[in-house]
């Protein structure tokens, strides 16, 4: 008889990311991809990734969690056993790892948030998905600016001697103070870890303004992998920070975890790519609501849709 395994993915509007997790919540494998504004195709590929990586002899999938700003659309395509957002997601696999975490504290590609924890609970959040400014997407489009390999941007923000200030009000602020500082000749790793050092002030000033944080922090999400931003967070809050090896991917952990609880006869399959999956909006026009509503066709037939604001939307 085969070992339970449990699937877990974060699909958002920068990266996909999928854990299986075993019964003690071990990892037996991941990945991370990059969304490219295609959820639908980035699934299907994360899917054939994780076929070359999974042990069928010895496991088999018993459960499917979804989470992200797609949680609905991939939950149907899949069949997901659970839904749920990224808040509970990344809570429940962050206290997984660190049972006394007391603050949450995630950038992501597009959006970033902050978890209070009290007692394994949350207490309280804060999300920002409106300016850029504080972001990985800004990131990395500023490294491009300055000629930095993201991959580098941090390494390069530690040598920096005298960080110059960035306005981080917003993305065309810091911009244009960016292009100004570059123009009269600031160095490369002072502009980088003046950037790193605007991305936590713009965090701390706007996610987290009003929020106690509290330790043990844990800092996760995409540019969690940038230890100039690290350093940056680290001598503002004047506290340890942790990060996780895997902090990119809690969100898909949490929600594998959860998952656990919804196991079902599944009829999964990661031969994903022999059904054609595909969305298409209307206008229910049957009130004065006007909803667009969202529907999911697998193979040409209607499996699923949502949008509605009353009954009339689902007939």
């Amino acid at each position: 008889m085969k070992n339970k395994a449990y699937l877990g993915i974060d699909i958002g509007s920068i990266s996909t990311k999928a854990v299986i997790i075993d019964d003690n919540n071990n990892i037996l494998t991941s990945e991370y991809i990059y969304t490219n504004a295609d959820p639908i195709n980035a699934v299907k590929t994360l899917i054939s990734k994780l076929k070359n990586k999974f042990d069928y002899n010895s496991y088999k999938i018993v459960s499917i969690g979804t989470t992200g700003s797609a949680r609905k659309l991939i939950g149907k395509m899949l069949g997901a056993t659970i839904i749920k957002n990224e808040i509970t997601a990344h809570a429940i696999g962050t206290i997984n790892m660190h049972p006394d975490v007391k603050t949450i504290l995630e950038i992501g590609g597009q959006d970033s948030k902050i978890i209070l924890i009290d007692n394994k609970v949350i207490s309280d959040y804060a999300m920002n998905t409106l300016c850029a400014a504080g972001t990985g997407a800004f990131l990395t489009s500023q490294a491009k600016r300055l000629n930095i390999n993201i991959d580098d941007f941090g390494l390069i923000a530690l040598r920096s001697k005298r960080p110059i200030k960035i306005a981080a009000r917003c993305t065309v602020f810091a911009e244009s103070d960016l292009i100004h500082k570059a123009q009269i000749g600031y160095k490369k790793e002072d502009i980088a870890y003046g950037l790193c050092k605007s991305i936590v002030n713009n965090y701390l000033n706007n996610v987290a303004k009003g929020k106690k944080i509290l330790t043990p922090i844990v800092f996760q999400g995409g540019v969690s992998k940038n230890i100039g931003v690290i350093k940056a967070f680290e001598e503002e809050l004047k506290q340890e920070i942790i990060v996780d090896d895997i902090g990119h991917l809690m969100g898909a952990y949490g929600i594998a975890i959860m998952s656990k609880k919804y196991e079902d006869d599944l009829k999964f399959s990661f031969n994903i790519n022999e059904f054609k999956f595909e969305t298409k909006v209307s206008e229910c026009n049957k009130c004065t609501n006007n909803c667009e509503i969202v529907n999911i066709y697998k193979n040409k037939i209607l499996v699923d849709r949502w949008g509605n604001r009353c009954e009339n939307g689902l007939k």
